[in-house]
């Protein structure tokens, strides 16, 4: 197939990381027999020092013509004190909206070879295999009025039933193509918007008989994701919640350079890592490449229905890892390598096509069993 794809590099090691994706992309075309066209824009503070604008709109207009998106991670306190339109981060929240996107899926597995690589012991989190799945267009993030001065600021949580009812039928669906569990987090204690939250979620649960559907306030559900993780299967949660519990279950992983995530909604998906731009280690070969390159992979799974290549770069990052190759970040690793080295060797662990009818072999990062569950509301 032929197919358009915008990498938006952003800043710190965003741009590293994308390059090493990227290069991957490329090297699963070749072995596949595709065309990918990949045509880098501007996004993030490295858009505001060039334009002024975080999201300018020749990468808006770019992305929308593109049949995915590939990002690596936009911030720094070289942008902290610019006004709110100006900061790297509107421009993010600005191209999910453009673009649509409503559901982030937020993978969570536990590599085998990296169960020492947690600070968590190998018995609570062997097994993990969870997939979070986040509201990405309301909430804190959006809701307005908003306001800051130096005696007062304010935010607003608006949720409607459509933006709560849209991303819970996709984690219904994924519950059933999975484990057929789902946990939905919210604050309903306190928060009428949870209130509002919780009772669509019992709604909807009538038309997904095969899936068991429990509620959990986030307090305690950050507690009990970090105890036994192993319990869950499919959560569904607001934008805000999901943010911050997904960035705590790369703890369960072993950092968060290994966390994927795709956002999709729209008919242009978008994919990046979930850690942020690190620019402490900006330009220094050491930034973990693999969060990104298997947010490829699903690119490759849900833009383009490219299963069997998805499958092939998720099993070639099963393979280094299991050979012991990481980054610095991955404690208990034989051999360390700087991010373009790891990259190259992801690469080269990348499989040609087998015979016609032959199936991959199942990886420890084959992310989504049924990527259609995802799909069926998108």
């Amino acid at each position: 197939m032929e197919a358009r794809i915008t990498l938006l590099p952003g800043d710190g090691v965003g741009p590293e990381v994308v390059h090493e994706a990227a290069a991957c992309l490329t090297a699963v075309a070749k072995a596949y027999g595709h065309r990918f066209h990949l045509e880098e824009a501007l996004i993030g503070g490295a858009a505001v020092d060039a334009t002024g604008d975080p999201l300018p709109a020749a990468t808006l207009a770019r992305c929308q013509a593109s049949q995915a998106v590939l990002l690596g991670a936009v911030g720094g306190p070289a942008w902290d004190r610019h006004p709110r339109d100006q900061r790297p981060e509107s421009g993010l929240l600005r191209l999910r909206r453009s673009l649509g996107l409503y559901a982030n899926l937020r993978p969570v597995k536990v590599h085998p070879a990296l169960e020492d690589a947690s600070p968590l012991r190998p018995e609570v989190t062997h097994g993990t295999d969870l997939m979070i799945v986040r509201e990405l267009g309301g909430g804190l993030y959006f809701g307005e009025p908003r306001s800051f001065s130096d005696e007062r600021a304010v935010n607003t949580l608006p949720y409607t039933r459509t933006e709560i009812e849209q991303v819970a039928r996709v984690a219904f669906e994924l519950a059933a193509s999975r484990r057929r569990r789902l946990v939905s987090v919210d604050k309903a204690n306190v928060l009428e918007t949870s209130r509002l939250w919780r009772q669509i979620v019992d709604e909807l649960a009538p038309s997904y008989p095969t899936v068991q559907v429990t509620h959990a306030y986030v307090d305690s559900f950050a507690m009990a994701l970090i105890t036994r993780p192993r319990d869950f299967d499919v959560v569904l949660t607001e934008n805000l919640f999901g943010d911050i519990l997904s960035d705590e279950a790369a703890v369960l992983a072993g950092s968060l350079g290994l966390l994927p995530s795709a956002s999709l909604g729209g008919p242009v998906g978008l994919y990046e890592p979930i850690h942020g731009s690190a620019p402490d280690i900006a330009g220094r070969d050491a930034a973990n490449p693999i969060g990104t390159i298997l947010s490829a992979a699903m690119l490759l799974r849900h833009s383009l229905r490219l299963e069997t290549e998805a499958l092939a770069l998720e099993a070639a990052v099963d393979r280094v890892l299991k050979g012991g190759h990481g980054t610095s970040d991955l404690g208990g690793l034989k051999h360390q390598h700087g991010t373009r080295a790891l990259g190259e060797r992801i690469r080269e662990a990348i499989r040609p096509p087998r015979a016609k009818g032959a199936r991959l072999a199942d990886s420890a990062y084959a992310w989504c069993g049924s990527p259609e569950g995802a799909r069926s509301h998108l």
